[in-house]
């Protein structure tokens, strides 16, 4: 089962409209996951995806912020509106995500070696959070930066910036616990697509600096609220 770069009418048609839909068309394409990078992978550009919406609203606004890995500074960025057909349902995030994203890739002049999305990537109840889906559907490395934990435990990790705990559910290491300050509350970091957990850990760390998240994630949450103000007017 593929994921067109196109939510027109016809790409609608296969997009899932109720959960029972959606588990299957995860677990169906849950196996054409790749974790690991492929040979030489050392990205240049990496974005951080986001969605605004406000609650009730019908309408979604998805957004990538391209940043250049060494400088930390935002080199392109694109933002879609787009009408949301899912409500939430918890473990069924890239259903309602994805299509704005999809839209705001599109607008991208200068696309990323690799996409931080915020959210799970295997850390998820059948193996396949947003970072999975979102990587298949980009075709690029993905992984998921989330700020509180889906699934699995972890034993406790150190005080110290960069202190790590293993992340296990179902007798099997999905992803970690990344403490990105000192005596501040960690993220949980999963592979999504083309990438293993060490490369992930590593790139989440260096991308993250003075704030708990990184830089992506905070650029592109700035981005699509933004977005979302404008459009629904106000200050």
């Amino acid at each position: 089962m593929g994921v067109p770069l196109c939510m027109d009418s016809s790409a609608r048609d296969i997009w899932p409209t109720s959960s029972a839909e959606a588990r299957t068309f995860q677990l169906e394409l849950r196996t054409d996951l790749v974790l690991e990078p492929p040979p030489g992978f050392d990205p240049r550009l990496i974005a951080g995806a986001d969605l605004s919406i406000s609650r009730h609203s019908r309408y979604g606004y998805g957004g990538f912020v391209v940043l250049d890995r060494e400088s930390k500074e935002i080199v392109d960025s694109a933002s879609a509106e787009v009408e949301i057909d899912l409500p939430y349902i918890p473990g069924y995030l890239s259903f309602r995500e994805l299509p704005a994203l999809i839209a705001a890739w599109e607008g991208l002049e200068k696309r990323p070696d690799l996409i931080i999305f915020d959210g799970h990537g295997i850390a998820h109840p059948r193996g396949f959070g947003i970072a999975c889906h979102g990587g298949l559907v980009f075709g690029i490395p993905s992984l998921g930066c989330a700020k509180s934990i889906l699934v699995g435990e972890h034993p406790p990790l150190g005080r110290e910036k960069g202190s790590v705990a293993e992340i296990s559910y179902r007798n099997k290491v999905v992803g970690m616990a990344v403490r990105t300050r000192t005596d501040v509350r960690p993220v949980y970091v999963s592979p999504g697509h083309l990438i293993d957990l060490p490369t992930a850990v590593s790139l989440v760390l260096e991308m993250t600096t003075r704030y708990r998240e990184p830089e992506t994630t905070r650029a592109s949450h700035r981005l699509v609220n933004e977005v979302r103000r404008t459009a629904e007017g106000q200050a």
